[in-house]
């Protein structure tokens, strides 16, 4: 026994080795090595890490979707714990872990992470502040509204489907997505050698910028960038600058300068704060806090007294006091300097084309959607036309009951089972088995007058039906109609208000083309505010009329300057240091009519005791143009426009000042013009340009004006041939004037009585304005109205006037600025006062000074 079992085992040793040497294969290991991680990096890029460009989604959010879906959670039924649907999923589609499952679900609801989230989830989902959610078997979820337009009649054969990992079950491709998922709610990961990181959008942009990218196909970039301004992100926050979004929208690539909205307010004792409502995407903000606490700390900012989260279920409020005498905008630059308050947002635009990773532009992720949803509708169409074809099938076998309603019950009758009917009903009239089946199925309550009219009816309007699918299918025009018409209707239901500001910053050339040539109001408060609006924002209203609420105002800030521009127009700016700077009238942010605008040290480089006192507009820098500039203890100069040509950021001298005085007016001028210098105790004095030879930058002037004690410039008009000189007292009363009864003088004199202030009040300002001009009145307490000139009385010098605007007690107008009619304004607000038109003061006298 022990040798025949020692040739046994003799015998296994000679034979293993054979069998192991004809499974072993040599192989280079580089070359193993690479196809190994190829497969592998394969396997995490199209299964695992990236968005499909069709619907925008990951496998495991299209799986935790489509399983929602197949459980009936829809947003009218009760919520599931999300136990419940983890494990469905992993059972059905997603073989992984359970936390890849959970976490990618926590995401779908998360509403700061998601800008639609289309996941409704009740319970602790996490929160901004990083805290973490509550374990699945705690939370309950449910499709949002929104996710039930990403399935929407996936059961009518208009995605593929593919088996599932164990090919049990099939599971979609991808989601029909009756909106542009990809781009409205972004996309975040890391492949192997790859990352994608594509922002949210807002909804309402995308779907507008698809609409015109199917009606011209041939649309570009600016085109585009019209209706979608740039991420939409849902934190909000504020992105500096245009260029990166243009990059990223032309390239894939970009970086975006990101910044939290932050505001100063006043405490009492002549302190300030800080309050932070939205910080930038993705932020933590309890870290943030966490991080300004150690600046302060480390005394990298020296200046905040206290640091404090007041963030409710009404809002993000951060709180940041600052000492006594700290300059709050200083501060605020700090904290967007060395905290999160400021990030930077990078854009890939990598999504996956046909299983293929690839960055794309724009107009080219849109392009891709736009096919898709095409295939959508084409394929739906395909399966109604197919289902309404196989009804009238069915039909017209139930018609032939009705015609022969006799001899097919004597068929029946007489057969021996329904198998023996069919074949007795297909033999006698010719019908397919799937009618006779019908037939036989049929109820005999069927056979009533009424219910045959029913099946008349409703075999006709199936026929109608399937003449207008094979319609559709034959023009493709037809196809995109359905898709236009079913994004509107998103559109409509779903669309909501940008949350990211977008903001202009100066140097930015290449965004010029893509801002559109508007019309414009920019204002400039007295605390250095300043905005930007568009003119449809004022209504014209009768004279005598209230006026509107035209700026949301910190305690005794007024309006300082107003004038009307083109966007494209450069806005030049005069400081009390008679220091010039200048912008674009797009780089100056744009408000709505209650906003209080952007603090003018966040545009231009000036002093702490600095203060812009005028702005005027330029459209070019023409060699034959003059600055000329008046001061407020009456000096004047004139200095040729083609030495402001190039401005520096940090500004230039633009009029050297005695120590007591400051830069009051400029007026732009073509060298031949005549001038009148008003002063707020109501003298005037017309004299030529010319008067005032031309004078270098830095030069310091000559008088305009000999002012008595007490008296100041308030304002400077050109004369122009045809127009009447127009006076507006504090009080709000006002007169036009012919501007013969104003003599030709020459500079330097007391001029001439323009206004008896002593019985109407105070000048508020001076305007050469024509009969079909709009004339615009702002008061301290920030009231704007906009009347015609047409209806303000012309008056000799020696008249008060009539009331123009109904000033509130304790309150003065204090600037006007002259504007074209506009015909098409309506006047909503304003009603006709004809107590308030037949309002006019008698002259006190008519001694001339």
């Amino acid at each position: 026994m022990s040798k025949e079992r020692g040739n046994d085992n003799e015998k296994d040793a000679l034979f293993v080795p054979d069998i192991v040497e004809q499974r072993i294969q040599q192989v280079d290991i580089e070359s193993e090595m690479k196809k190994s991680f190829l497969d592998y990096s394969m396997s995490v890029i199209v299964s695992r890490a990236l968005p499909d460009v069709r619907d925008g989604l990951k496998p495991v959010h299209r799986r935790i979707l489509y399983t929602l879906h197949e459980n009936g959670l829809t947003p009218d039924k009760a919520y599931r714990k999300c136990a419940d649907t983890v494990g469905s999923v992993l059972g059905r589609y997603h073989p992984h872990g359970d936390a890849s499952v959970y976490d990618a679900m926590v995401r779908l609801a998360q509403d700061f992470s998601m800008r639609y989230p289309l996941v409704d989830g009740h319970g602790n989902f996490g929160s901004v502040d990083g805290d973490p959610p509550a374990a699945y078997r705690y939370t309950e979820s449910r499709m949002s509204r929104m996710s039930l337009s990403m399935l929407t009649d996936i059961d009518k054969d208009t995605v593929n489907f593919t088996n599932n990992y164990d090919d049990r079950l099939k599971e979609p491709v991808v989601l029909p997505s009756r909106f542009p998922n990809l781009l409205v709610n972004g996309s975040t990961g890391i492949a192997v050698g790859m990352a994608t990181n594509i922002p949210p959008h807002n909804l309402g942009e995308v779907i507008d910028a698809v609409n015109l990218l199917i009606d011209n196909p041939d649309a570009g970039l600016d085109e585009l960038m019209q209706h979608i301004k740039g991420p939409d992100f849902p934190t909000g926050g504020v992105i500096m600058g245009r260029a990166g979004i243009r990059a990223a929208y032309a390239t894939g690539r970009a970086r975006l300068m990101l910044r939290a909205r932050a505001g100063i307010e006043e405490m009492n004792a002549g302190r300030e704060r800080i309050v932070v409502t939205e910080i930038p995407y993705m932020v933590n903000k309890a870290r943030l806090i966490e991080h300004i606490a150690e600046l302060v700390k480390n005394k990298r900012i020296e200046q905040i007294s206290d640091l404090r989260d007041e963030s409710d279920r009404d809002g993000m409020r951060i709180v940041i006091e600052l000492k006594r005498d700290a300059n709050a905008q200083v501060v605020l630059n700090q904290l967007y300097s060395y905290s999160q308050m400021q990030d930077t947002v990078g854009v890939i635009m990598l999504a996956l084309v046909d299983g293929i990773p690839k960055v794309m532009p724009l107009k080219e992720m849109l392009t891709h959607y736009i096919d898709f949803q095409g295939e959508v509708v084409t394929r739906r169409v395909k399966y109604d036309l197919r289902k309404a074809k196989e009804r009238e099938h069915v039909l017209e076998g139930l018609k032939l009951v009705c015609d022969h309603t006799d001899e097919v019950i004597s068929i029946i009758r007489h057969s021996k089972d329904s198998n023996d009917s069919k074949v007795n009903l297909i033999a006698r009239f010719g019908i397919t088995d799937i009618q006779a089946s019908a037939i036989v199925a049929m109820q005999l309550g069927r056979l009533s007058g009424m219910e045959q009219i029913k099946i008349e009816e409703e075999l006709a309007a199936l026929i109608e039906r399937v003449a207008g699918y094979e319609e559709i299918l034959a023009d493709y025009g037809k196809v995109m109609q359905i898709v236009k018409d079913e994004l509107s209707v998103m559109r409509e239901k779903y669309a909501d208000e940008r949350r990211t500001e977008i903001v202009s910053v100066s140097g930015e050339v290449d965004i010029e083309d893509l801002i559109p040539v508007e019309d414009c109001v920019i204002t400039l408060t007295h605390f250095g505010y300043l905005k930007r609006q568009l003119m449809d924002s004022y209504r014209t209203q009768r004279r005598g009329g209230r006026g509107i609420s035209g700026m949301t105002r910190r305690e005794e800030d007024f309006v300082e300057e107003l004038f009307v521009c083109s966007t494209h127009d450069y806005v030049m700016f005069f400081t009390s240091k008679g220091r010039c700077f200048r912008l674009k009238g797009y780089e100056v942010g744009e408000g709505s009519r209650t906003s209080r605008g952007t603090n003018i040290v966040n545009l231009l480089q000036i002093d702490a005791d600095e203060k812009v006192t005028s702005m005027i507009k330029v459209s070019e820098f023409d060699e034959d143009q003059f600055l000329v500039m008046v001061t407020r203890k009456g000096i004047i100069k004139r200095t040729p426009l083609s030495q402001y040509r190039n401005v520096r950021k940090g500004g230039l001298i633009a009029i050297g000042l005695d120590e007591d005085d400051e830069l009051a007016w400029v007026r732009l001028t073509d060298g031949s013009s005549e001038l009148i210098v008003a002063t707020r105790q109501g003298m005037a004095i017309r004299f030529d340009e010319q008067d005032a030879r031309p004078l270098s930058r830095t030069a310091r002037g000559v008088k305009a004006i000999t002012l008595d004690e007490g008296d100041e410039v308030i304002g400077m008009a050109r004369v122009r041939d045809g127009a009447l000189v127009l006076t507006v007292s504090e009080n709000g009363l006002g007169r036009r004037s012919d501007i013969g009864q104003y003599r030709l003088q020459s500079r330097g004199g007391k001029g001439i009585r323009n206004y008896y202030v002593e019985k109407n009040g105070m000048v508020a300002g001076v305007k050469m304005v024509d009969e079909d001009d709009d004339i615009i009145m702002i008061t301290d307490d920030g009231v704007i109205i906009r009347i015609p000139v047409s209806e303000i009385t012309v008056q000799s010098r020696y008249g008060g006037g009539v009331r123009v605007m109904r000033v509130a007690q304790d309150s003065r107008v204090v600037t006007l600025a002259r504007t074209p009619k506009d015909e098409e304004i309506a006047d909503e607000t304003g009603e006709s006062d004809s107590e308030g038109q037949e309002d006019t003061v008698e002259p006190e006298g008519k001694t001339e000074s």
